[in-house]
């Protein structure tokens, strides 16, 4: 279908009519909305110019008509308020921008001034640099630095010395060879191969096998001969299989077949152990030439005074004593006064005769008498039966063991024996009544027995010699009575206070510790003996080595005010200098000449105790401690002086000194570094050793403070609390201050706990005291914290000790006592304590009033558990078995700060300490 072309039809009138219609509706739109408002805004405007200025109803408004209306008042205040203020910061801005100028100007005049400071300080560094240089040079003038002397080794075939007139009349001066042995050799010891020489195969497989294990781990010992200073040759115990022993002219043919014999044996040591009361002395008759003898059993015509030793049984051979076994040593006082079991069947006839027995007068008037053994037995018996106290005294054993002609057996077992000797106050050895015999094998099994168990000898004859007799001072650990005054014998034993037999007790105790308890005790006594008969130093003793953590260093550690901020108080001088050590002692001739008898025979209690025992510790820096110098000083002298002298001078007889600061931690990296932090600006403080006791190393992105002192981070092995007290080589200064890492203390009472301890070196000054009681219901110690005025302990968390501790703590304590620390994760404090007071037999030094020195705010300690009160308590009962009594002392005495803060005239011309 098409659609219609045309416009115009029936059809399309609509549509134009529409169309029309729109186009005059659009122009009526049009006309009103642009010519209506044209025509309004006309006619308004011609009312307002008719009306005047004053009738205007839509126009502008002169001045602030419009502000009249009240709800525009308020909008036009703001208005007017912000444009002021934005006035004001406009000329803040502006004053600002001079301000930043200025500062500008003055930050580029403090760069040119730090500039010219680096140069002149790079000049100064290079004077002082040319000058210390020119210092040691002088001093090297001065003070020349001796090298050792070389060496002059003998040939191997070299005899040496010529022969003496007689082997009984050796000496070191006529049979001793010096020349192998200088003062600078280290005495190295040689021991033969017991394969290497015949009779070997007989001797006792337990003492082979733990005089072979001695000779391992002794320090002394060399593979080169060739170097050697003494040969050892061990002879014996022979086994009682081996029958019948070697005639003497044989066993002189064996020895003169030793490799390093040299015709007559200088400088060798023939060891004769023994491990039961009746041993061989098959040495008799032989002539051993040059070499020396030790060995229990001598006769007067074979001992050489000076040159042969006498020695102790060697009965725990392959094991060590038990300490728990051993009984404690208090009470002073046991069930029996006295004890004696022994048999001697040729003395038992005249005295069990109804005979009054005859004075001692009446027999030496007539013929002397071979023994006064049965005036002894008399006597003792006669004690017995009195009932005054109660004694114990056989005569007649069941089964006796073996001993040599005139010589007391011993009667049943070992542990028969011990038995009774434990309820011994005192115990009595009868030395042989032939006076020939001069040391016996029987005399000394006894004395061993008796000092095990804490029972003191009474050695009734004063003409045999004791085990090492020319070093150990036997009278303050053991009774020696001459014969003839047996009848006085009770007196004496009764007129004995406690304090005199705990002493005598304690010393016996250590002897048989140090000397006598083990196979390797008593080879290193043999080597300490002729060691310093010869005159040669110890080794020193080691120090344990610091396996470094590497850490890096963050920004300069600021000052905490509450802990730093002295006011105008002088803590002490500015260091000015790096760090120094303390001076080290290098042990020479002089002072170990004169040292030399001193040291052996002092008991628990003196500091040069330990230093020549058979162990050697000798301290390569600490023997300053032990008696060169620094002492003890009265407390009103040194440099100090009035008023700002005595802070500022650390006074005493050591005018130079620092302390190195040893802190234990274990996984608190922010509490440490804030520990360390806080360390920043002490004075005297040598360096900081952390010991990081955790398996996990530090974090990799941990900055450590930089204080400007070393910091040095160990490693250690495994977490234990004992490494707190190790003596590591990175320890250069004689002053420790053992610090927990969450402890808190103020650099003036660090200094003042410096200054106390450098009065009183040898005991322990810390800050928070604790103390022991006695608990009566449990019969058993206690440890409280309770405050108190009294105290026996002070806690190693904040407190100051000499090295010297951290080596006897480490290497000469009881192993037991660091395995239960190990144990509880606890106690190494209390286990300080003990050894301090067991050694110095003093209590430990309190400074200022603090109980405590925990930070707020830490996370929990160790000491925060339930348990860890229920730990202390076990550890203190626990050392007391060890130790066999209690060391720890009580005290009411603490040292506060007087005068050391206080500002004196200049009138006064000393200033002294209060405490």
């Amino acid at each position: 279908m098409q659609r219609n072309s045309g416009g115009v039809g029936v059809g399309g009138q609509p549509w134009v009519l529409r169309r029309v219609r729109l186009t005059w509706l659009s122009f009526m739109l049009f006309f009103i909305l642009v010519f209506f408002p044209l025509i309004a805004h006309y006619y308004l405007t011609t009312i307002d110019e008719a009306g005047g200025p004053d009738k205007r109803i839509f126009g502008p408004r002169p001045g602030g008509e419009l502000c009249e209306a009240k709800h525009v008042q308020d909008l036009c205040r703001i208005r007017e308020s912000v444009s002021e203020e934005l006035l004001q910061l406009e000329a803040k801005r502006q004053e600002l921008n001079g301000e930043i100028a200025r500062l500008n100007l003055r930050i580029e005049a403090c760069k040119r001034s730090i500039d010219s400071a680096k140069q002149d300080l790079l000049q100064l560094k290079n004077v002082i640099s040319q000058t210390e240089h020119s210092y040691k040079e002088l001093m090297a003038q001065n003070q020349p630095k001796l090298s050792l002397p070389v060496r002059l080794l003998p040939d191997k075939d070299d005899p040496g010395l010529p022969p003496p007139k007689s082997a009984r009349s050796c000496r070191l001066r006529s049979c001793f060879d010096y020349s192998r042995c200088p003062l600078t050799s280290g005495f190295p010891v040689y021991v033969y191969e017991t394969t290497s020489y015949p009779w070997g195969s007989y001797i006792d497989p337990l003492v082979k096998q733990a005089f072979a294990s001695s000779v391992k781990s002794n320090i002394y010992v060399t593979d080169n001969p060739s170097i050697a200073c003494l040969y050892l040759v061990l002879v014996g115990e022979i086994l009682d299989s081996f029958s019948p022993p070697p005639s003497p002219s044989e066993l002189e043919k064996q020895l003169k077949a030793l490799p390093y014999w040299r015709s007559d044996g200088h400088n060798h040591v023939l060891v004769h152990l023994f491990r039961k009361s009746m041993t061989q002395n098959f040495l008799y008759n032989v002539s051993t030439g040059r070499a020396a003898v030790a060995q229990s059993t001598f006769l007067e015509q074979q001992y050489r005074e000076g040159f042969d030793l006498v020695v102790s049984p060697l009965v725990h051979a392959l094991s060590e004593p038990n300490f728990l076994e051993v009984p404690p040593q208090v009470p002073v006082k046991r069930k029996y006064l006295f004890t004696f079991q022994g048999e001697k069947l040729e003395s038992l006839r005249s005295s069990l005769q109804e005979v009054p027995p005859q004075s001692f007068e009446e027999e030496i008037e007539g013929d002397p008498p071979a023994d006064y053994d049965d005036r002894i037995i008399g006597t003792l018996k006669a004690v017995q039966d009195s009932h005054l106290d109660q004694v114990l005294v056989e005569f007649t054993c069941k089964n006796p063991r073996a001993s040599l002609p005139t010589e007391w057996a011993l009667c049943g077992e070992r542990e028969d024996r011990l038995e009774v000797l434990k309820v011994s106050t005192f115990a009595l050895v009868i030395t042989p009544g032939d006076g020939q015999l001069v040391a016996s094998a029987g005399c000394n099994m006894r004395l061993f027995e008796a000092l095990e168990v804490g029972a003191i000898p009474v050695i009734l004859g004063d003409h045999c010699k004791l085990p090492y007799h020319q070093f150990i001072r036997w009278s303050e650990a053991a009774i020696i009575v001459p014969k003839p005054r047996v009848t006085e014998l009770h007196f004496l034993l009764r007129s004995l206070s406690d304090n005199d037999m705990l002493a005598m007790r304690r010393q016996g105790r250590f002897l048989w510790e140090t000397y006598f308890s083990t196979s390797e005790n008593v080879l290193n006594t043999i080597l300490a003996s002729i060691r310093t008969t010869v005159q040669v130093p110890a080794a020193p003793i080691r120090d344990e080595p610091a396996h470094e953590i590497p850490h890096k260093a963050g920004k300069l550690a600021g000052t905490d005010a509450n802990l730093a901020d002295n006011g105008d108080l002088d803590l002490g001088p500015v260091e000015t200098e790096p760090p120094y050590a303390s001076p080290r002692f290098l042990r020479n001739f002089t002072y170990t000449a004169a040292d030399t008898y001193r040291a052996w025979n002092r008991a628990p209690g003196p500091f040069h105790l330990f230093p020549h025992t058979p162990l050697d510790p000798v301290l390569p820096s600490e023997a300053k401690f032990l008696g060169s110098g620094t002492g003890f000083r009265p407390i009103g002298g040194g440099t100090g002086g009035s008023g700002k002298e005595f802070q500022a001078a650390l006074g005493g007889n050591v005018p130079r000194e620092q302390f190195t600061v040893v802190m234990l931690t274990y996984e608190r990296e922010e509490v440490l570094m804030n520990s360390l932090e806080r360390l920043n600006g002490l004075p005297y403080l040598n360096k900081v050793v952390v010991v990081w006791n955790s398996p996990k190393p530090p974090s990799e992105d941990l900055l450590w403070p930089d204080i400007g002192l070393p910091i040095v981070v160990v490693r250690t092995e495994k977490n234990s609390l004992n490494n707190r007290f190790l003596p590591w080589d990175a320890v250069e200064t004689e002053a420790i201050l053992s610090i927990d890492d969450d402890a808190h203390l103020r650099h003036d009472e660090i200094m003042f706990g410096f200054r106390v301890w450098r009065e009183a070196r040898d005991r322990i000054v810390g800050f928070p005291g604790r103390y022991h009681a006695w608990d009566v219901n449990h019969q058993s110690w206690l440890y409280n914290s309770n405050y108190s005025c009294e105290l026996s302990m002070v806690l190693t968390g904040a407190a100051f000790f000499h090295k010297y501790y951290a080596y006897l703590y480490s290497y000469v304590m009881p192993q037991a006592i660091r395995d239960m620390v190990d144990e509880y994760i606890n106690c190494e404090d209390i286990a300080m304590n003990f050894l301090v007071s067991h050694i110095t037999r003093k209590p430990p030094i309190k400074v200022t009033s603090r109980w405590t020195f925990r930070c707020p705010g830490c996370p929990q300690a160790l000491s925060h558990d339930d348990s860890h009160f229920h730990e202390r308590h076990k550890c203190i009962n626990f050392f007391v078995k060890v130790y066999g009594y209690m060391p720890l002392l009580y005290t009411q005495f603490r040292v506060d700060s007087v005068l050391f803060k206080t500002r004196l005239p200049h009138d006064k011309t000393k200033c002294f300490k209060f405490i």
